[in-house]
């Protein structure tokens, strides 16, 4: 089986998450998404983020009618801060008759060379990039021209963030139609992201 792991903190996961995750198992031929959320990006601060257990639940929410949009939680029992590289050797491990990809927005394979043994994510895996908003504003990664880089086309271009999503409920905006119905009722209830 053909898996395309779509790594974030998923705080929250939002829309344009399962939107993207259901082009890329409906238009390439990865059989499965599996959405592994992060405890900790080591490229972000930790600051404001949710319990690993919280996010972890409103991807399982976000993806329960997906037949082919699993959650993970894969890297919560491995040493912090996560590195990619290391997640991925494990998995290749644990699930040895799987094929494994990353998937990725243009912007992060700009600051794919600051990850860590990115060579060696380069040469043993695929890595399917869907496009942003922004691409024709930027110049094209060199990395695109990479055999190992899949261009994902005529993907749908989502232009939200967990970070917009997060300050709108601050601020008291009503942000219900960019999450998941069942996601919007856990946060609601439980009082997230208010402070």
């Amino acid at each position: 089986m053909k898996i395309g792991l779509y790594f974030g903190t998923f705080n929250p996961v939002h829309i344009g998450h399962i939107v993207i995750a259901n082009h890329l198992v409906q238009y390439t031929d990865l059989d499965e998404v599996w959405m592994v959320v992060t405890p900790h990006n080591p490229l972000k601060k930790k600051k404001g983020l949710l319990e690993d257990f919280h996010r972890l639940h409103m991807v399982n929410l976000a993806t329960a009618d997906y037949d082919h949009i699993r959650p993970s939680d894969i890297e919560f029992t491995l040493p912090q801060p996560n590195y990619t590289t290391n997640t991925m050797a494990y998995l290749h491990e644990r699930f040895p008759k799987h094929e494994f990809a990353l998937i990725m927005g243009e912007d992060n394979l700009d600051s794919l060379p600051k990850w860590k043994n990115y060579e060696v994510l380069l040469e043993q895996y695929k890595i399917y990039v869907y496009p942003r908003l922004d691409r024709d504003r930027v110049e094209e990664s060199p990395l695109m021209q990479h055999p190992h880089i899949v261009r994902v086309e005529n993907a749908p271009v989502m232009e939200i963030s967990a970070t917009f999503i997060r300050r709108a409920i601050k601020e008291g905006k009503n942000v219900q139609p960019l999450v998941d119905k069942e996601v919007w009722k856990y946060i609601d209830h439980n009082l997230f992201y208010k402070k």
